[in-house]
């Protein structure tokens, strides 16, 4: 290694006096006699420049975007009344799902209070109103209810009770009227400054004239901060929990107020049986309790009476429980919590049976039991992920998510890594970001808005934490993607714990472009020994220079890593990545490195110092000193060419022109500098600062040009960030725009004119009756559903006449982007369905006689009324025959006795029914559906009286003898 020069700023005399000319310089020639620039003349004063304003207020608001839900919904989902749509609380919206897709059709917002004081317009709870299947009511923390008619997205009513809202819950027995949780604020204040009072109101849903004051507001007793409010299915009792005490009391002498029932454990939620008169209550302890006392004789007439009543635990949970749900049948009682798995009891026998790993706690649990379809379960997880069990096989049969959130922030995991992991893939266009799990990335697409895959970078045993205290997983560090898209390197870490040592694993993964996954090739352990990575960073796609990867570590080595191929006795080919080179400075930790545009030189930051190196041989070509002498901790290169520099402080950003080996300019800044973003392709960059007021959390970015210290634009967004990547997709080539990850693990989209596209069901739309598709009714199932369509009206086309060309239809498949466009081979069966017409195949089809049902035969004629049968109605006649059929009548099999060994046939014996007269209908050549029905209902008798060699009359089956 060649001997490193430290470069110090040169002296620059001072500038002339305005009233003076300057002097010109002297021009030195070389020993070897070539000219050399003067540049002490060439170069200028370095400007400084100090941000001496810490306010933000004077700071433009930049355009953001979320890309994720505020938080995933604690309030469990409520289903429509005929099972096609269930509703999520999201903030302050109420999202309406297709229970079919999982997409969302409809977004209600309501507009925000005016109210002074108030403090948050979140969403706390939302019910059906039982008089009206087709009305949602909601309340908020901002003490409004809101009725809405969620089909045609619009909003009736508004009623404000000026108390925070936390439960409701109402029963057809109480026209215009629900029941409410809410908080009731005392006067005097406690000493912890947590006030957890509560009472219970019914409140009337008519108003006070055209005001959004409630007709009547009866209060009915006072608890605590409530965790669960519901009513008897009878509508006889009202059941409150708060604290360690649960709440009852009798609808029809509400005025007698509560009595009270003593739990050992605090209560977290609560659920009350679909038909009997009990309910169930899950503890911060795991415990399960099912409650009898509505059975007993309750001191109605004493208000406030505590008591103690006999109940039935039931206990697997290891922590609290956080939902809990009945069947509808009542026979089971699903709970859920944060070890991930839900519980299914059986309530006569106790037993448990269990759905596993479902990925993430578990929020919420409800029962899906649409007509028709069979019983699903539906749970809410802590990632904002939504999972539907069958209550059949006890397996997931689909999951709907976006973003997964981070569940771990509220579990208070103290090894949560300082530098979070996100990355942009240009060969998808999708996001690399972490997951709902510390150990694993998921892959998003914005452009489609849908969670594409999730990979698992560390595998770990997904458990939940060890009484109090959390159990330490891998989670994945740092991610970086090369610039050609094809490379992506990883690092994940594992705390050491009970005597064991860090796990540090450099991964390095290969994108498999025709399975469309990462595939991992290459594991390094501990790649600078027991020492933390520090940065890591490819090199840029160049046809003179092969690929590389440099990673720096706290051992104070710089590593770099290279692609070595080999070749197999079998002739196939391998390729994975190995340390080509090893090198340090002065015994200095490198902070981070970053390579130049064009792979010819690579910048490492050494405490105060910038090395710069020749890749390809390691020769360090010269060393950047700041002037000020402050430890730096990233460096960037600035613009298309690369010929700025800029090295980064705590405090301030120096600009380096390698062209002239000199500082350009030096800007300091009062607050800290979190980090440097360079543009893609202009000389400006943009310098993020962190808020030091902690109570309103804002992020300052200045956007700088290479010309002047002076910030060109200061804007601030009203989060901060863990970590962010720029976001090439941006409409504006010249602007920026980026993707962030907050404190509270939201992602956002931020810049200029950073706008999503618009999202199907993210406003208020009308929900079309057509929307869903409709199911089959009972005499569909028995003659078809052509039977009771309109008949179709039949177009005559001439034989091989041309078919025209969609060519509108076929165009307006390329007015998207080319980066929304999907592959070309995915476009290419429907752009050929638009023009060509598949041939029909009218070759007679031949059915081989051994494969007929011995039980059947049918007649060849009937092929050729199969097309036509499609246009045969049923009339009004024929419907209420057989409506009057299913009514009055059934069909009852009697089992014959054994007649010399050999049972008779059930279709020959008597039929318990009386012979039904139905009227006279007119016979088509098509019409079989008398025939098929006459014998089952009372001519048995001449069914089996008819020759079994005759032939069969058109829809009539022959039956073959007994023991043929």
């Amino acid at each position: 290694m060649a001997a490193s020069t430290s470069r110090q700023p040169r002296q620059v005399p001072l500038p002339a006096s305005p009233h003076q000319p300057p002097k010109p310089g002297k021009q030195t020639v070389s020993r070897k006699g070539k000219g050399k620039e003067n540049v002490a003349a060439a170069a200028q004063e370095p400007e400084v420049t100090t941000d001496i304003s810490c306010n933000l207020e004077s700071d433009s608001n930049w355009e953001w975007a979320p890309l994720t839900d505020p938080s995933a919904s604690r309030v469990p989902p409520i289903f429509t009344k005929d099972g096609s749509y269930f509703f999520s609380l999201v903030g302050s919206s109420v999202k309406i799902h297709s229970v079919a897709t999982g997409q969302v059709v409809s977004t209600l917002s309501a507009p925000r209070s005016t109210s002074s004081g108030t403090s948050s317009d979140l969403l706390t709870a939302a019910i059906l109103n039982p008089h009206n299947v087709f009305q949602l009511i909601t309340g908020s923390l901002d003490g409004r209810l809101v009725v809405w008619d969620f089909l045609d997205a619009a909003l009736l009513q508004v009623i404000d009770i000026a108390q925070p809202i936390h439960y409701l819950c109402a029963h057809e027995s109480f026209k215009d009227a629900i029941f409410v949780a809410a908080s009731r604020p005392s006067k005097k204040t406690k000493t912890g400054g947590i006030d957890d009072n509560a009472v219970v109101l019914r409140v009337s849903l008519k108003t006070v004239d055209d005001t959004t004051k409630s007709a009547e507001i009866l209060p009915i007793g006072k608890t605590r901060f409530p965790t669960g409010l519901t009513l008897s299915p009878s509508g006889a009792w009202l059941i409150a929990t708060a604290g360690h005490k649960v709440y009852v009391a009798a609808t029809s002498s509400l005025a007698s107020g509560f009595t009270k029932y003593v739990s050992p454990e605090r209560l977290t939620c609560l659920s009350f049986h679909p038909t009997d008169e009990f309910f169930a209550t899950g503890d911060e302890k795991g415990n399960v309790r099912l409650w009898y006392c509505l059975n007993d004789s309750l001191a109605v007439n004493a208000r406030g009476v505590e008591k103690k009543t006999q109940t039935t635990t039931l206990h697997w949970h290891a922590h609290a429980v956080s939902s809990l749900a009945f069947t509808s049948n009542g026979a089971y009682l699903l709970s859920g919590g944060e070890e991930s798995v839900l519980v299914i009891w059986q309530l006569h026998t106790g037993k448990k049976e269990f759905v596993p790993r479902v990925g993430a706690p578990i929020n919420t649990v409800s029962v899906f039991n649409g007509a028709g379809r069979e019983e699903e379960y539906l749970l809410g997880l802590a990632d904002a992920t939504y999972l539907f069990v069958s209550s059949g096989s006890l397996k997931v049969s689909r999951s709907y998510s976006r973003i997964k959130l981070d569940p771990a922030v509220p579990l208070g995991s103290t090894s949560r890594p300082t530098s979070t992991p996100i990355a942009f893939h240009s060969l998808t266009s999708t996001l690399i970001l972490p997951s709902s799990h510390p150990s694993s990335l998921q892959i998003y697409s914005p452009s489609s808005s849908k969670l594409v895959s999730e990979l698992e970078v560390s595998p770990s045993n997904r458990v939940s934490r060890r009484d109090e205290k959390p159990i330490e997983p891998s989670y994945v560090e740092q991610v970086i993607i090369s610039p050609s898209g094809e490379w992506m390197a990883s690092i994940d870490v594992r705390e050491a714990d009970d005597g064991f040592r860090d796990e540090i694993y450099l991964k390095i993964w290969w994108w498999d472009q025709k399975s469309g996954r990462w595939t991992l090739n290459t594991r390094v352990d501990r790649p600078h020994g027991l020492k933390k990575v520090t940065s890591l960073t490819f090199s840029p796609v160049s046809e003179a220079f092969a690929i590389h990867l440099v990673t720096t570590g706290e051992d104070g080595n710089v590593k770099t890593w290279g692609l070595r191929t080999v070749k197999s006795k079998a002739g196939t080919t391998e390729e994975f990545w190995v340390t080509r080179s090893t090198f340090g400075f002065r015994s200095v930790l490198p902070q981070s490195a970053i390579w130049s545009r064009d792979a010819s030189l690579l910048a490492v930051v050494f405490g105060p110092c910038v090395a710069l190196y020749d890749p390809a041989t390691n020769i360090l070509f010269q060393t950047l000193t700041s002037p000020e002498g402050g430890a730096s901790k990233s460096v960037h290169f600035i613009g298309r060419e690369g010929r700025y520099l800029a090295v980064v402080g705590h405090h301030s950003v120096t600009l380096w022109d390698l062209v002239h080996q000199s500082i350009r300019w030096t800007y300091k800044a009062l607050l800290t500098i979190d980090r440097v973003v360079p543009h893609a392709e202009a000389d400006t960059f943009a310098v993020f600062h962190d808020s030091s007021d902690q109570e309103l959390p804002k992020t300052r970015v200045s956007i700088f040009r290479a010309a002047s210290s002076t910030p060109a634009s200061s804007h601030s967004i009203p989060f901060r960030l863990r970590n962010l990547s720029p976001y090439p997709l941006s409409q504006k080539p010249s602007g920026q725009v980026f993707v962030g990850i907050t404190d509270d693990w939201s992602v956002v989209l931020f810049g200029d004119g950073a706008k999503l596209a618009k999202e199907e069901g993210a406003t208020a739309t009308e929900i079309a009756s057509s929307s869903t598709p409709a199911r089959r009714t009972l005499f569909q199932d028995i003659f078809g559903k052509s039977a009771f369509a309109e008949p179709p009206t039949v177009s005559v086309v001439a034989d091989g006449g041309n078919r025209p060309r969609n060519g509108k239809a076929s165009a307006d498949v390329f007015d998207s982007p080319a980066y929304l466009m999907p592959a070309l081979e995915h476009l290419f069966n429907p752009l050929m369905d638009k023009f060509l017409k598949p041939r029909l195949d009218d070759s007679p089809v031949h059915v081989n006689p051994e494969d007929e049902d011995v039980d059947m035969d049918e007649e060849p004629a009937d092929v050729a009324f199969v097309s036509g049968q499609s246009s045969r109605v049923v009339n009004q006649e024929e419907m209420d025959a057989f409506v009057s059929l299913f009514k009055n009548h059934f069909i009852k099999s009697l089992s014959a006795a054994p007649v010399n060994g050999h049972s008779r046939n059930v279709a020959n014996a008597k039929v318990a029914a009386t012979r039904v007269s139905t009227p006279s209908v007119r016979k088509s050549k098509q019409s079989t559906v008398p025939r098929q029905d006459a014998p089952a209902v009372g001519q048995g008798e001449d069914a089996a009286t008819s020759s079994p060699s005759a032939p069969t009359t058109n829809g009539r089956k022959r039956k073959k003898p007994l023991g043929g």
